[in-house]
């Protein structure tokens, strides 16, 4: 099991869906990355996706630059965040890089899946997708 997702009723993972589009963005970013960098994560979430033509995305499907609402289940909070690109993470909460572990394990999970957030000291908060605000395939704005 991935160790940022919550098992799934069955047991395994939740399914994950990407578009062929992002998917090939992200294999060529993973080609391009500099040594160091841990990418395992998210190259394991690529090898077990789903890939599907950007028209054939549900709506509710987190694809790269969704804007995501979710909820810290211990707590109540509500939070919203896009998921981005490297380039386009500047540091503010409000933008979750692909290349942080959450925004791997958040990649192609759908409105109401569940994963465990990462947070300092070795603890982590259970957190549930509660509606996407914008994901571009629902919206036909596939360049960004």
């Amino acid at each position: 099991m991935n160790e940022r997702q919550l098992p799934h009723p069955s047991g395994l993972p939740p399914p994950l869906l990407l578009s062929r589009l992002d998917c090939d963005r992200l294999e060529a970013l993973l080609d391009q990355a500099p040594p160091g960098l841990d990418l395992g994560g998210l190259r394991r979430e690529l090898d077990r996706a789903e890939v599907v033509e950007p028209a054939q995305v549900p709506a509710d499907v987190i694809t790269m630059n969704s804007i995501i609402r979710f909820v810290d289940e211990a707590t109540g909070e509500e939070r919203e965040a896009a998921l981005v690109y490297p380039r386009d993470a500047d540091g503010r909460a409000e933008r979750i890089s692909i290349l942080a572990p959450v925004g791997s394990a958040l990649l192609g999970l759908r409105v109401g899946a569940r994963i465990a957030w990462p947070l300092p000291g070795g603890r982590s908060a259970q957190l549930r997708v509660l509606g996407l605000r914008y994901q571009p395939e629902a919206a036909g704005d596939l360049h960004r």
